[in-house]
């Protein structure tokens, strides 16, 4: 309905494609090519037109880097998808690497030789990429240029076009501030941060800014676009004006002016003409676009995007259109859970028609307009890939003994949802109790904590972690990102991993998902979405904390709880939890269904 299951990669058919690419680089005189993932605005989802990445080498991640020479090549790939990649990808041709052990850049410094010439395309690499790119080339004595068309674009004969899905408005009552309002408070960052102008690049932030969605993408509801925000208050948006519908246009009318998309380049040479000190976000904004304007003579203005905090920072009206979506979302979810605790025991259900199965009892209650990524719908060894896709092809069917993993999430109007739980099917084993156990506590452990102000993830990231670390355990993903309201699933600037430096501020949501895998036997993931907030004042207490108030509302499976590795206080939690999630959800349940959620909610211990 929402999800495509067809088996995606066509790995089987790289060797013939990199044939024809290096045709094609020799002809341009060019000894190697930089193929990311991203598109030209950076993002997770790429329309089919960009996904380049995976029409070349097969890998279907949301997140790679592939570099192709003339001799050898390789593809570099997060802690996400070390098994997956070496399933889809000829290893024969690009040799897979872990870019947190073995970046790019790293790489490119050792193998490149004295002379080498290596090409990108600007518009796919940002500023910061590409300085990081240049100095490795330069230590090696070999050459970084910028090519005026994508070699790979030359040989994809039958590659898709570009989208053409109109554009909707996002209106106050679930935005909760009009675009004139937040327009104004970017001039006023301006203003302070003494540019004339800065460029937005993210779809996202684009859609936040002017209260706009569209579908130019798979599950986030973005359009694809740039803007141009200037100081004094005037601002152009570069679109295809057939996508707006008369709403539309009658929306944006009065305050921004409608740009074709290819004007981008002249309006960043006239920023230049003028002189203008032009912020860019070093992160996300293309080299393509930081060149324009550097040369024709901008003064560049490296800052963070100037809408990414405002829309982390969520409203008031934000914040309750994510409690009511995240409720919704929690009556869609118990439904499944009863109906799955029903059909899989019975056999003749695989992940496909289980994750089929979800996305109709979403549907069924009303407000969906997509799902908010491709479920991770996975049973055994395949839940055991923290970012698995499952396909027709792949899928498992659901037995007794097997734990089963569903990680997925809905787009609604007023609010996005992700949520992960894990079933047992039948009777666990004891370690698969103590592992369950460990993850819970770690969930726990992050959902309890309280904080001051200027607390980043990365100081709360080891509280989901240290209940593995005492067993010798860990998992090799974040613990958690920041989520949109009806935009982006995975949100900056926030995050908590080990790594982070944003400060946690109330209005952020952020996701809740500590796990653990054990390569091809199972996987186990429990997350939950969590807002910061401001915490009531304890006595004694000297400094103002926050804390996190959780969402999502779904019940825990109890079956693979051992109540003995649980604290006091975390038996305390958990039950409290069970107890809100029974009352606040029950009074959506009937029959069979608020039964099973009674059961499902039973106190532990």
């Amino acid at each position: 309905m929402f999800q495509s299951f067809d088996d995606v990669s066509e790995g089987h058919l790289s060797p013939e494609r990199v044939t024809r690419l290096r045709e094609e680089l020799n002809r341009r005189h060019l000894d190697g090519f930089i193929i990311p993932r991203q598109d030209e605005f950076q993002g997770e989802y790429v329309a089919p037109y960009a996904e380049r990445l995976r029409w070349l080498t097969g890998f279907a991640g949301s997140w790679g880097l592939a570099i192709l020479m003339k001799d050898r090549g390789a593809i570099f790939v997060d802690g996400r998808y070390t098994i997956q990649v070496r399933k889809q990808v000829d290893t024969g041709i690009f040799a897979p690497r872990h870019l947190v052990e073995e970046p790019p850049a790293d790489w490119l410094e050792k193998e490149l030789k004295p002379g080498e010439v290596l090409g990108y395309d600007p518009w796919l690499m940002t500023a910061d990429q590409v300085s990081r790119f240049e100095k490795a080339v330069a230590k090696a004595g070999a050459r970084l240029v910028a090519l005026d068309s994508n070699p790979l674009d030359a040989i994809w004969t039958d590659q898709p076009k570009r989208p053409m899905k109109p554009v909707s408005v996002q209106p106050t009552q679930f935005s909760g501030r009009s675009s004139r309002d937040k327009l104004a408070d970017v001039a006023k960052s301006l203003e302070k941060s003494g540019a004339d102008a800065v460029v937005l690049t993210q779809p996202d932030s684009v859609a936040w800014a002017f209260n706009i969605r569209g579908g130019d993408v798979a599950y986030t509801p973005v359009v694809l676009s740039y803007a141009i925000l200037r100081r004094d208050g005037e601002a152009e948006l570069f679109i295809d004006q057939t996508k707006l519908p008369e709403d539309v246009a009658a929306h944006l009318k009065g305050i921004v002016r409608l740009r074709a998309p290819q004007e981008i380049e002249a309006s960043l040479a006239q920023l230049g003409e003028k002189k203008a000190r032009v912020q860019i976000d070093p992160d996300w904004a293309p080299e393509r676009i930081r060149a324009v304007l550097a040369g024709a003579g901008a003064e560049i203005v490296p800052a963070k995007d100037p809408c990414m905090l405002p829309k982390a920072r969520k409203n008031a009206v934000e914040q309750e259109g994510a409690r009511a979506a995240q409720k919704r979302d929690g009556v869609a979810m118990s439904r499944f859970l009863c109906w799955l605790d029903q059909a899989a025991p019975k056999g003749g259900e695989d992940e496909v028609s289980v994750a089929t199965r979800l996305a109709w009892f979403r549907n069924e209650g009303g407000m969906l307009k997509d799902l908010s990524f491709d479920s991770i719908s996975g049973v055994g060894p395949n839940a055991a890939i923290p970012h698995y896709r499952v396909s027709k092809a792949t899928a498992l069917p659901l037995k007794k003994g097997d734990i089963y993993l569903i990680d997925s999430g809905a787009q609604y109007q007023d609010g996005t949802t992700d949520i992960t739980r894990t079933i047992i099917v039948g009777e666990p084993t004891a370690e698969m109790k103590d592992r369950f156990t460990r993850v819970l506590k770690g969930m726990i452990a992050l959902s309890r904590i309280r904080f001051p102000k200027g607390t980043c993830g990365s100081q709360l990231d080891v509280l989901a972690r240290q209940p593995q670390w005492m067993a010798g355990l860990d998992f090799d993903h974040g613990t958690g990102h920041g989520v949109g309201s009806y935009l982006s699933v995975h949100e900056g600037p926030a995050r908590i991993n080990k790594s982070d430096r944003t400060p946690l501020e109330p209005g952020m949501i952020l996701s809740n998902e500590p796990g653990y895998y054990k390569e091809g036997q199972y996987g186990i993931r429990i997350e939950n979405l969590i807002l910061v907030r401001e915490a009531e004042a304890i006595q004694g207490g000297e400094r103002p904390m926050m804390s996190f108030e959780t969402l999502t509302l779904c019940p825990i499976d109890r079956r693979l709880i051992e109540p003995g590795l649980l604290s006091p206080e975390e038996l305390a939690w958990l039950n409290a939890y069970h107890a809100r999630v029974e009352r606040e959800i029950g009074a959506f349940l009937e029959g069979a269904d608020l039964a099973w959620l009674k059961q499902a909610c039973g106190p532990v211990g």
